[in-house]
């Protein structure tokens, strides 16, 4: 195997390119890659910092618990949701995300490699360098897809915003902070006191 071949296995796509989940399949590499309208976007940094993962596991296992016995499924990262525009074929979807945390209602949407179509809430815990991806990028594909929740939590803020999806547009809610409580339309009964989980947090 020559150095160009080398190089192919090693980095099976570039910047520039276009890809399906089909060629995503196909991929082995270490670090976490999505695809957003077959652009790839690569992790931000090795691992998640400590907070980031620590508010996923709390909001996940919140989730899971409130979810108990109910039809809503709960899921944090890593796991695939691919966003199909018109067809539900590997090479016809362009769109492939891991959410830090998604709520998942209509189960004929799972099967055994994630979740096909959009998720009923998602939620994106901000890193260092990645907002960009999170605020414009996924905000796009999130709300074309139909997402009707998109939770934003910023860690060293310690702050949340939500875009509720409203006759096809999201319509943003104002900065919720400590002293604050969350409801979640799409989950009725569900709230999140961000005081007493951002103090269990540190």
């Amino acid at each position: 195997m020559d150095s160009e071949e080398k190089d192919l296995v090693k980095e099976p796509f570039t910047e520039y390119g276009i890809y399906s989940y089909a060629d995503y399949l196909t991929w082995e590499t270490d670090e976490m890659v999505e695809l957003i309208k077959g652009k790839v976007f690569r992790s931000a940094a090795a691992a998640p910092r400590m907070k980031h993962q620590k508010i996923v596991l709390r909001l996940g296992s919140e989730l899971l618990n409130f979810l108990e016995k109910k039809s809503c499924e709960v899921f944090i990262a890593p796991f695939d949701v691919r966003l199909p525009i018109k067809s539900i074929k590997n090479e016809d979807i362009f769109t492939v995300v891991q959410p830090d945390v998604c709520v998942v209602c209509d189960r004929s949407k799972l099967d055994e490699v994630g979740c096909v179509g959009a998720p009923d809430l998602i939620v994106e815990v901000l890193s260092p360098g990645n907002n960009k991806k999170e605020l414009r990028n996924k905000y796009e594909v999130y709300e074309e897809s139909g997402v009707k929740e998109y939770w934003i939590i910023h860690p060293s803020e310690e702050t949340m915003i939500i875009y509720s999806l409203i006759d096809g547009r999201y319509q943003p809610s104002r900065l919720f902070s400590h002293g604050d409580i969350i409801s979640s339309a799409c989950i009725p009964g569900f709230e999140l006191d961000l005081e007493a989980f951002f103090e269990r947090i540190d």
